[in-house]
């Protein structure tokens, strides 16, 4: 029989999201079925035009996906294993893989992309190149709401790599997480963090409060962690993504405390960031040494996997800081108008 969303919920829903607006026919299609409405269905095949990056895919992914995590108000949890929504998932999820190994070059060498990620352009030109420098108030509090959409998830989608590794490499990578998780203590944990954060910066930290008007860009880079976390066979590519992620969060994160001693903004601001500063130069030596080395040394044959993780998350991250890039030059909002 199929769930409904009349269904009394089976747990309590409090923490959940409301269903987001549609951004198009395969989003509209996604939260019609979970919503009940039926004006719309599942339809097979309707995904392959679709643009891999465009906001309707990256909108209807990130609801299916969403069902694994704290799932929607309203919503029945047995959506999450439905077997017709499974399958139109793995449609959207195959024009998105597709699109990403065409974008990048296939290749295995994995620590000569890791040693590219630690040398630093000079002067470089990225997001928090521009914040630091010349960025305003509400740029940053727009680069907040589109982060919001991942950290406050922080390192849940990692988690899944775990029970798939062996070894060093997954005592390495739980020791990694252990921090991402503030070392036992639940005012530190990272998404807690970045909470208080928001807060702190006159914005909502309701959990994917700024998901109707998150870039597409942004929605692609969580879907590419939720993707490689829930298969198994992409679980070097998820590695490759932590990795990647974990190199590149340092100095970003030193430039943005930059930034907001710049603008004098409150503490807990000031306190996400710098707390990256240092943790995650730890975690990049564990990171490469210990959980890729150990990794590849127990899967030689996951090096093609670990490379393509890592050129991903360069690609996807480009992309989103282009998209703000582009707005901030042009005086524009960069947020996503909701008029769908």
């Amino acid at each position: 029989m199929q769930p409904t969303a009349t269904e009394p919920a089976t747990e309590p829903d409090a923490l959940s999201a409301t269903l987001p607006r549609p951004r198009g026919p395969l989003s509209a299609a996604v939260v019609d079925t979970l919503s009940g409405a039926g004006t719309r269905a599942l339809a097979s095949g309707s995904a392959r035009k679709a643009d891999p990056f465009g906001d309707d895919l990256a909108m209807a992914l990130h609801t299916c996906y969403e069902l694994h995590y704290r799932g929607f108000r309203g919503v029945s949890p047995d959506w999450e294993w439905n077997p017709e929504l499974l399958a139109f998932r793995a449609e959207l999820e195959a024009v998105f893989l597709d699109a990403l190994r065409e974008a990048t070059s296939g290749t295995d060498d994995v620590y000569g992309l890791l040693e590219e990620l630690l040398v630093e352009e000079v002067p470089g030109d990225g997001v928090s190149h521009h914040l630091s420098r010349e960025g305003t108030w509400e740029q940053l509090r727009e680069y907040f709401v589109h982060r919001s959409i991942y950290h406050l998830k922080e390192a849940d989608p990692h988690v899944w790599a775990v029970p798939r590794l062996r070894g060093h490499a997954k005592a390495a990578f739980v020791a990694v997480e252990f921090d991402e998780y503030g070392g036992g203590h639940g005012d530190r944990v990272h998404s807690r963090l970045f909470a208080d954060l928001l807060d702190a910066a006159g914005l909502s930290s309701e959990y994917l409060h700024y998901l109707d008007v998150a870039a597409a860009e942004q929605l692609a880079i969580v879907n590419l962690m939720s993707m490689f976390g829930l298969h198994r066979r992409l679980r070097g590519a998820l590695v490759g993504h932590f990795a990647a992620a974990e190199i590149t969060t340092a100095p970003s994160a030193a430039r943005l405390v930059t930034a907001l001693r710049r603008h004098e903004a409150p503490e807990p601001c000031v306190h996400f960031f710098a707390e990256h500063v240092e943790a995650d130069a730890v975690h990049e030596q564990i990171m490469r040494r210990d959980v890729v080395g150990g990794l590849l040394r127990d899967e030689p044959d996951l090096a093609a996997d670990v490379a393509f993780g890592i050129e991903a998350t360069g690609l996807l991250e480009g992309r989103l800081a282009d998209r703000l890039l582009g707005a901030w030059r042009d005086g524009r909002t960069s947020l996503v108008p909701v008029e769908y």
